[in-house]
């Protein structure tokens, strides 16, 4: 009984709106995905487990943000602050703090524990999340602070500004932009998935993590490269 009811209360606050700007969390995503959810395309409803989880990950946020602010040595200069919202790419970042006068923009992540113990480096979409707020707030350094959901175990990483990378990644968004959405046109799968897509030879265990779980995958899997919607 309470299971259906809890279930019921997440999925009543399920929000699928059409997304009309790029994010941040669009940085290092499949094009397609990014395409499909401007457009309006129909995407795989979450599950109310699902929504759970990102639920946890909003109260992790705050558990850490919390202690931030009780710790002597950092002075929080602004949490949940939002972009310039003339930018192209839209977003929040978490925090802006000073550490003996020395500015960073953190990012929280959360990961199950298989991936954090595996874990050397940042994400790749992680890390150019975490330039971008960086390129925005023009704060030359920053820190991704990962928490492991099953034990709470944290690791950091901290990152410089790399404008190079920063310019490529906004170009391939102004690209995507203009040669795919302004055209109605479908952007093809990125070569990396394409790849492992062909490689797996229709097997199911063996497709790339990014099409197994997408949420449009029935759409990408329908819609041929180039296409106009």
């Amino acid at each position: 009984m309470l299971i259906e009811l809890i279930d019921k209360y997440y999925e009543d606050r399920r929000e699928e709106r059409n997304q009309e700007h790029f994010y941040i969390s669009d940085a290092g995503k499949c094009q397609r995905v990014v395409y499909f959810s401007m457009k309006g395309y129909p995407r795989k409803e979450k599950e109310a487990r699902v929504l759970r989880i990102f639920d946890r990950g909003d109260i992790t946020h705050q558990r850490l943000m919390r202690a931030l602010f009780g710790i002597s040595k950092i002075r929080v200069i602004a949490s949940e602050i939002d972009m310039p919202s003339k930018e192209i790419i839209h977003g929040r970042a978490d925090a802006i703090i000073s550490i003996e006068d020395k500015l960073y923009v953190v990012d929280f992540k959360s990961m199950n524990d298989f991936k954090f113990q595996k874990m050397e480096v940042p994400e790749p979409s992680h890390q150019q999340q975490l330039q971008l707020y960086m390129h925005y707030f023009k704060v030359p350094q920053g820190i991704i602070l990962y928490e492991n959901k099953n034990t709470q175990a944290l690791k950091e990483f901290e990152l410089k500004y790399n404008y190079k990378l920063c310019k490529k990644i906004i170009s391939d968004f102004e690209s995507l932009k203009e040669q795919y959405l302004d055209q109605d046109i479908v952007p093809p799968i990125p070569l990396e998935l394409k790849k492992a897509r062909e490689g797996a030879n229709n097997n199911e265990g063996k497709f790339p993590w990014e099409c197994r779980y997408c949420d449009f995958r029935k759409e990408c899997d329908k819609v041929e490269e180039g296409t106009k919607k």
